[in-house]
């Protein structure tokens, strides 16, 4: 990874697994990195814990909480406020299997933190974005994205809640919001890029909801779980590598895309329907109230 001095870099969910790691290697190598996290109290805790570590970067701690569109609004223009240009955005928070809950807007909460919340940041960013040289936005999904579909009557939870199922259908959002936006900058002769990852099989506080039983279940489906520095790489590949092509996706060369090194990995149809896409966005646009200058 080359040095990243002079970059300034938001990662959400810096406070644990595959964020924490993102930020800490960002610190070693000279950026400015935002603790974008849910609490104060978490952002405080994670960078005096990065502090601890040798690193040529500075850290500023920041409250994100993506299950409200008014903190998502004022976290944006508190960073509009002090900053001047934005190099990589990194939408990098999730929550997995939750209790059946929903967002302050009433969205289903793995839809509306996943997707929705990442969505309205980066449209609010985005501008700042778009003139900074070099700038990346990097969407987190995940294998689950292979399971879902987006169902536009249960956004809600309208109908009924099956956890797997909805976090499936987020990360297959956040999936199709990375590749519309690389198309939408391509037609709009934006200079950003738009790059999604997806870790693999991690170790971190992610499954937390998940019964001991789903969880050995889980792992001998899919195998051993790799470290949360490992997790970490296809992130980390997305924003720095030179060989990066906007609207792709990348994620562990092995097994599967389980277990590995960051690769360009193969998107199934279900992510490149431009039909969907289009609804998606604009229904993003229509709930979040934010419009992209963009498309």
């Amino acid at each position: 990874m080359p040095q990243q001095t002079g970059k300034t870099v938001i990662i959400t969910g810096a406070n644990a697994g595959i964020g924490f790691e993102t930020a800490l290697a960002f610190y070693e190598k000279g950026a400015h990195v935002i603790l974008a996290c849910r609490s104060l109290e978490k952002s405080e805790q994670t960078l005096l814990k990065i502090k601890q570590r040798p690193g040529k970067g500075t850290l500023e701690t920041a409250v994100l909480d993506l299950s409200s569109l008014a903190s998502v609004k004022q976290f944006a223009d508190d960073f509009i406020q002090k900053h001047q240009q934005l190099h990589l955005l990194i939408n990098n928070a999730g929550v997995m299997i939750p209790p059946a809950s929903k967002t302050a807007e009433g969205y289903e909460l793995q839809f509306g933190v996943n997707f929705l919340g990442h969505f309205a940041l980066t449209g609010y960013l985005y501008p700042l974005l778009d003139s900074t040289a070099g700038s990346r936005i990097i969407t987190l999904s995940s294998l689950a994205y292979l399971r879902g579909i987006i169902d536009f009557d249960n956004l809600r939870s309208e109908r009924d809640y099956e956890p797997m199922r909805e976090y499936s259908q987020s990360k297959l959002a956040d999936l199709i919001f990375s590749i519309e936006l690389q198309r939408r900058i391509i037609a709009c002769g934006g200079q950003t890029m738009s790059v999604a990852a997806q870790p693999g099989a991690n170790k971190t506080e992610l499954a937390r909801h998940m019964s001991e039983e789903a969880h050995t279940a889980a792992v001998a489906r899919v195998g051993e779980l790799m470290e949360p520095w490992q997790g970490a790489l296809p992130s980390l590949y997305a924003a720095v590598s030179e060989e990066v092509i906007g609207g792709k996706l990348y994620g562990p060369d092995k097994d599967g895309g389980y277990r590995g090194y960051p690769a360009e990995a193969i998107i199934t149809p279900n992510a490149l329907d431009e039909s969907v896409a289009k609804k998606l966005w604009d229904f993003a646009e229509e709930v979040t109230g934010v419009y992209y200058p963009v498309g």
